[in-house]
């Protein structure tokens, strides 16, 4: 079985869980243990050093008798909860708090003594854990403080306590950390489950419409409001849907429209030929009709040359051969080469120039290109009789080229979609029937390889005007 993300996630915070109780099972149980017994060691060793230094002198003072030290110490054992012995510097016990018959023996002059007493097993410190000299059969933590009068040491103050009372005073504490660390870790097991289900669900929905884009149908769409990370990745591939839609359909669209104006010559070609080779077409008309395979074949020619440079000026990075020229010369010698077209119609250029040089940097083959396109557009769509204004201006270190006509204009509703490849109004459809419709596409990806802008300003029936911006060469500055 596959497992999901919330399974995983589960698993992991499992494994993390049982890893941190063995930790907290093992090292926390003994540090715990081992402070406790630390910490009582202390506690202890200031209550003896206080009865050595109170209780234990007053009796050797002889201000105090044995049987009232005896009381004395047995009311401490029980505040204390550990035994409390007296002995001298030989082990001989005096005093122990539990059992008054050691009493009895130091009254009557015979002591229990503690075989092998040497308070030297104490080492530097003032506590130690066992059976103290087999005196007891289970383990004690037993401190002692020298009694000392005179600044000479009399005795020892003793004080036993049993390790397991200790020890269960410790496991006490440790069993409520338990407890704690076990009902966060109940509760931090059901708040990732929310998460996980919170988080998983929005992602299987990703996961299921991204594995329909993977199949190419970018209509679904992903439907989560999420604020966070979730909705800004469903919101990110919604948008790249849209894109990756949008750019299928113009590619259809391209491939249509590249496939009707190769389809549409060539038809005429093959129709003509068959024509002449059938002999429709008498020989004395076939230099007419050969003409006409030969503008359509122009035709052809034009349209591949457009498809390269669309696809030239499509890739990233292109590289452009920067250089000063005078916008200037090169509008009117681009003009020379519609001097034979413009006279057929009727036509005549109004050309305002600013300065008699007007130098600009930038890649001078590609801005003619730019300069005929717009100059052919104006020419095609101009009426006869009518004229076409070329000027050229300076404004803000940039050099606006402005190329104005007084022909069929476009409708608004297509002026921003004269850019897209392919597009021709309805009103130029009929007007420029030899048009490819990717005059003005390689114009705006030239102007837009060189970083400027170009501006349509059109009214139907008045004319239209283009004007591109260039930037001033620093020879004008």
């Amino acid at each position: 079985m596959k497992r999901t993300l919330s399974l995983r996630l589960i698993l992991w915070y499992l494994l993390y869980g049982i890893a941190g109780f063995v930790v907290l099972s093992t090292f926390t149980v003994s540090m715990t243990s081992k402070t406790m017994l630390k910490q009582e060691a202390h506690n202890l060793y200031r209550e003896s050093a206080i009865i050595a230094s109170n209780y234990a002198t007053t009796y050797y003072s002889r201000e105090l008798s044995l049987e009232d030290f005896q009381r004395q110490m047995e009311t401490l054992e029980q505040y204390l909860s550990g035994e409390i012995w007296i002995i001298d510097k030989n082990g001989k016990l005096l005093i122990r708090s539990n059992d008054a018959s050691a009493m009895e023996h130091a009254l009557s002059g015979t002591y229990d003594t503690i075989e092998g007493f040497d308070i030297a097993s104490f080492g530097n410190s003032y506590s130690q854990t066992g059976t103290f000299y087999d005196c007891f059969n289970r383990d004690m933590l037993t401190v002692f403080s020298p009694v000392t009068i005179n600044y000479k040491v009399r005795g020892y103050v003793l004080i036993h306590k049993p390790v397991n009372t200790i020890i269960t005073n410790a496991n006490t504490y440790t069993n409520l950390s338990f407890y704690s660390v076990g009902i966060f870790f109940v509760l931090g097991l059901l708040i990732l489950w929310i998460l996980t289900h919170t988080i998983v669900k929005p992602i299987r929905q990703i996961t299921d419409v991204a594995k329909k884009y993977a199949k190419g149908d970018f209509t679904q769409k992903i439907a989560i409001s999420s604020s966070g990370e979730i909705g800004y990745l469903s919101n990110t591939l919604n948008f790249m849907a849209h894109e990756l839609n949008t750019r299928e359909e113009e590619q259809r669209k391209f491939i249509s429209n590249v496939s009707h104006d190769f389809r549409s010559p060539l038809t005429s070609i093959k129709g003509y030929i068959e024509a002449m080779l059938d002999g429709t077409i008498p020989v004395e008309m076939q230099e007419k009709y050969l003409h006409i395979i030969l503008s359509e074949t122009e035709r052809l020619n034009k349209l591949t040359k457009s498809l390269l440079d669309l696809n030239q000026f499509g890739r990233h990075g292109i590289m452009l051969d920067k250089a000063d020229f005078d916008i200037n010369q090169l509008i009117r010698n681009t003009l020379l080469t519609f001097e034979g077209t413009c006279n057929k119609k009727d036509i005549t250029f109004e050309v305002i120039l600013t300065g008699k040089e007007l130098y600009v940097k930038a890649d001078m083959s590609k801005i003619q290109q730019v300069l005929y396109n717009l100059i052919d557009n104006a020419i095609k769509f101009s009426h006869t009789n009518s004229s076409i204004k070329i000027e050229t201006r300076l404004r803000n270190d940039k050099c606006f080229i402005s190329i104005k006509d007084h022909g069929i204009g476009i409708p608004s509703e297509s002026v921003k979609k004269i850019w897209e490849r392919f597009y021709k109004t309805d009103l130029s459809r009929g007007k420029d029937k030899k048009g490819t419709g990717l005059g003005l596409s390689i114009v705006k990806e030239i102007i837009n390889a060189h970083q400027e802008n170009i501006d349509c300003i059109s009214t139907e029936g008045v004319g239209t005007e283009f004007v591109f911006t260039l930037p001033i060469s620093d020879r004008e500055n």
